[in-house]
Formats: C-alpha cells, structure tokens, sequence
C-alpha cells in the first residue's frame, strides 16, 4: 500500500474545491461571511482515544463563508490545561534553562472545505516546543531536531447531506513534522534511521438528538490501519477509540449563544491488559497518559 503524500497533491485538491466555489458564483450563488466562536472547560482532555491531559480550556475561532453547496473556514483552536504546567523540585538550571518549570500550551491551526457534505482540510499541531510549519522534510532531520509539531491532512464525508443520517466518516493523516520511528541503524555516520509513519486515524461517528428535549446521544469507532502514533509505533492495527457523548444544550436569549454540559466515556483497546485498563495509583499525568479507559465531564459556550 503506498502511503506516500506531497503538498502537490494537497495543493491540487485545494484547487480543485476552489474551482467548484468558483463555478457555483459563476451560478449565481450567495456567499455570506460566516463565523464559529466557542469555547469548552473539560475535566479531561482527550483525543482520539488518548489521554491528552488534566483540566483544560479550549477556545475556537473560525472564519470563513457559506453558500448554498460549499462553505469554508480558517481558525484555530487553543489548549490551555492545568497540566501545562509542570512544578518540580532539585532540577539543576542549565544555561538558562529551569526545567522545574514549564508551560507546554497545544495551538492548532486548521482550514477546511466543504462541498455538499465532503469535507478536505488540514490541521497544523503546534505545541510550543519547535515548529516546522508545512515542512514535510526528510524524516531524519526532522527527529534529529528534536520537532515536536506535526501538519495533517483530512478528509470526510457527512451522510445528512444527501441520505439524512447522522453518519460521518472521516480519514486523518499526518504528512509533516515528527511523525516516525527507528527503522535501522547507519553503521558509516553511527545513526539511528527513521521511518516517516503517516499516522493515521479513521473515524466513523454517529449522533442522534432530540431536538425537542435540546439532547444528543454520539457514539464514534476510531482506529489505525497502520503503524503510527495512535499505537505508539507498534502495532500495524488497532481499534484505539471507542467512545460516546451524551450533551444537553440550551439556547440563550434570542439565538445570542448556545451553552451545553456533556459527559464523554471512551476505551482504547490498544496493547490493553488488566494493569492498564484503570491507573489507580497513577502520579501525574506521565503514567495516565498511557490509561485505556478514561472519561471527561464538559461544558461550552458556542456564539
């Protein structure tokens, strides 16, 4: 199976969903300004069935435009937890440097388009620690740097558009950044050789609400076809996410801002085993990152 992705590809489809937005103005279709403002607090954070941390704030900002067919959106969204920052004790400075301290804040930077419920876009992870924005580079130069930041590419489909089911399925795969693992040694330079995996994570959601009662009930199914991040570049499969959501909402004062409280459950049944299932004595989050069930209450506010 070739895996193997360049920004030529990437640019071509851009391309090809900007010539579709250019036929339909061609048309005669209305373009509005459009705009999703929100923000969510979550006991837990977590994402695509790992644990990515304590309690966290998490703001979105996204612009863009609708029309009939199409619409799109640039913004980004921030992750400010309290497990950003770190206190420790008897750390010796090094040139400046205090490690007893640290502030590791997650921003990610993404655009998408969307034509009659198909979705491309990407998302740049940026995590405070050394970026290479959009630089998909030799993986080997990329690792020995020490880059913490990743760029993915994602596709989707939201069968409502045109079956009315609630069902979606979206592809996501990392193209850039640190995004490998060992694959032999260089005896002439005395190297480590890395691998570019592509991680990539598949995700089919399903959602029911009642509109009545303002409630929603979503389940998602996520997994990784191959080597990547989502098993710790060990497995070549695993189902790493099986989750559900129930949400309440409430629409306040004349359609100003909708707040909603939620709950999240979620296994990953990755290299699972009885020791792993629920860290007991976990200290910190170095050992619960690597817990397989893990739950989150929330609540957001969305303008």
């Amino acid at each position: 199976m070739s895996r193997k992705f360049t920004f030529r590809s990437i640019a071509t489809s851009v391309a090809m969903f900007a010539f579709f937005a250019f036929a339909q103005a061609q048309e005669g279709a209305t373009f509005e300004f459009a705009y999703d403002a929100g923000a969510e607090v979550v006991s837990t954070y977590l994402w695509r069935g790992l644990y990515n941390g304590g309690l966290s704030f998490q703001p979105d900002l996204a612009v863009g435009w609708d029309s009939e067919k199409t619409s799109f959106r640039f913004g980004t969204w921030w992750s400010l937890g309290a497990s950003d920052w770190k206190f420790r004790k008897g750390w010796e400075e090094v040139d400046g440097y205090n490690p007893n301290t640290y502030f590791m804040p997650e921003l990610d930077i993404y655009a998408n388009v969307n034509l009659w419920g198909a979705t491309f876009g990407f998302t740049h992870y940026y995590y405070f620690k050394g970026s290479n924005f959009f630089s998909a580079g030799d993986i080997q130069k990329v690792e020995e740097a020490g880059n913490t930041s990743q760029t993915e590419v994602n596709f989707g489909y939201d069968f409502e558009t045109l079956l009315g089911v609630p069902l979606t399925v979206t592809w996501n795969t990392i193209v850039s950044g640190e995004d490998g693992y060992v694959d032999g040694y260089d005896l002439d330079n005395d190297c480590e050789l890395y691998k570019r995996a592509y991680s990539t994570y598949i995700e089919i959601a399903y959602k029911h609400t009642w509109e009545k009662y303002g409630l929603s009930l979503g389940g998602a199914v996520g997994f990784s076809p191959w080597k990547g991040l989502y098993t710790d570049y060990d497995k070549d499969f695993a189902v790493n996410n099986l989750s559900i959501r129930l949400e309440k909402e409430w629409s306040l004062g004349d359609d100003l801002c909708t707040v909603s409280v939620f709950g999240v459950g979620m296994l990953n049944t990755c290299n699972i085993n009885k020791d792993n299932v629920v860290i007991t004595n976990a200290a910190g989050d170095d050992k619960l990152y690597n817990q397989k069930l893990n739950g989150a209450i929330g609540v957001s506010v969305w303008f």
